[in-house]
Parts: structure tokens; sequence; C-alpha cells
């Protein structure tokens, strides 16, 4: 099960890379649109999180708190839907303050893994 937890552990670090790589190039580059790189990292985040979450492990004094949690997973739940929208929609540029709002809640859902204990 160990390695099982290392495994979606480091997909779901993937997925983080490829939401915040996707949306740092795409602001560099000018044009606020949503590439599938963030779309498709915004669902390995939520997928892969949700299946960390999972009572995968015997409990104990290491289990995450539900609470931290539940946070997580509402925040990554409104990213995928802030991602998914525009995406569906065909939008070809996204409000400025829309895209940041997703990269700023991807390193708040970051902040939340590293410093909550």
């Amino acid at each position: 099960m160990e390695a099982l937890r290392l495994i979606l552990r480091y997909v779901h670090l993937v997925g983080f890379a490829l939401l915040l790589g996707g949306a740092v190039v795409q602001y560099v580059s000018g044009k606020l649109r949503i590439n599938p790189a963030m779309l498709w990292g915004s669902i390995i985040q939520v997928l892969t999180g949700l299946a960390l979450a999972a009572p995968l492990r015997g409990g104990g004094d290491a289990e995450p708190s539900p609470v931290k949690l539940a946070v997580k997973l509402v925040i990554a739940i409104m990213i995928f839907v802030m991602v998914f929208i525009p995406w569906r929609k065909k939008r070809e540029t996204v409000a400025r303050g829309h895209f940041l709002g997703i990269i700023a809640l991807t390193l708040i859902n970051a902040g939340i893994a590293t410093f909550w204990h």
C-alpha cells in the first residue's frame, strides 16, 4: 500500500506541475486562455487527491485532518470548475482576474498541503 500511496503522490505532483506550469506559460505569453495542460492538471489533481484521501492506510497519527482534506477538496473542485467552464465554452481568452484566481487557488492549495499539519 505504501508503494501505491507514493505513486499517487507522484502523479498528484505531476498534475500540480501541469496546472501551474500551463498557467505560467499562458500568463507569460500574454494570451490568458486555458490550455490542455491546465485542464489535465486540474483533472489529475482532483482524481489523485481523492485517491490519496481514501482510507488506504490503517489510521494513526500520520492521518491528515478530515477538515484539511475537505478544504483542499473544495479548492481543487473550484480550480477544476474555473478551468473547465472556459475550456468547454471554447473561449479564446479568460478575464485576467479569473486567470489569476486559478493561479492563486493552485498556490493556496499547495500551501495548505505543505504547511497545515
